[in-house]
Protein backbone atom coordinates (compact mmCIF):
# COMPACT_ATOMS: atom_id res chain seq x y z
CA UNK A 1 0.00 0.00 0.00
CA UNK A 2 0.99 3.52 -0.65
CA UNK A 3 2.02 5.58 2.63
CA UNK A 4 -0.05 9.11 0.11
CA UNK A 5 -3.41 7.16 0.73
CA UNK A 6 -5.72 8.73 3.51
CA UNK A 7 -7.50 6.71 6.24
CA UNK A 8 -10.83 6.94 4.51
CA UNK A 9 -8.79 5.89 0.93
CA UNK A 10 -7.19 3.20 2.83
CA UNK A 11 -10.87 1.84 4.66
CA UNK A 12 -12.49 1.82 1.16
CA UNK A 13 -9.58 -0.68 -0.20
CA UNK A 14 -10.27 -3.13 3.04
CA UNK A 15 -14.15 -2.46 2.21
CA UNK A 16 -13.63 -3.48 -1.23
CA UNK A 17 -11.21 -6.39 -0.66
CA UNK A 18 -13.72 -7.70 2.52
CA UNK A 19 -16.81 -7.50 0.05
CA UNK A 20 -14.62 -9.43 -2.65
CA UNK A 21 -13.55 -12.33 0.05
CA UNK A 22 -17.32 -12.49 1.28
CA UNK A 23 -18.62 -13.01 -2.38
CA UNK A 24 -16.78 -15.45 -3.24
CA UNK A 25 -17.47 -17.03 0.27
CA UNK A 26 -21.05 -17.02 -0.62
CA UNK A 27 -20.73 -18.21 -4.33
CA UNK A 28 -18.76 -20.94 -2.84
CA UNK A 29 -21.35 -22.08 -0.45
CA UNK A 30 -24.19 -21.62 -2.94
CA UNK A 31 -21.95 -24.25 -5.00
CA UNK A 32 -21.09 -26.54 -2.72
CA UNK A 33 -25.18 -26.21 -1.27
CA UNK A 34 -25.70 -27.28 -5.30
CA UNK A 35 -23.55 -30.33 -4.91
CA UNK A 36 -25.09 -31.69 -2.01
CA UNK A 37 -28.52 -31.34 -3.06
CA UNK A 38 -27.57 -32.85 -6.36
CA UNK A 39 -26.24 -36.06 -4.26
CA UNK A 40 -29.00 -38.90 -3.54
CA UNK A 41 -29.61 -39.64 0.05
CA UNK A 42 -29.11 -42.70 2.00
CA UNK A 43 -31.89 -44.42 4.16
CA UNK A 44 -30.11 -43.29 7.40
CA UNK A 45 -30.09 -39.31 5.97
CA UNK A 46 -34.17 -39.73 6.30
Amino acid sequence: MCKDMTREERLAAKLRENLRRRKTQAREMADRQKADEALPKTDDEG
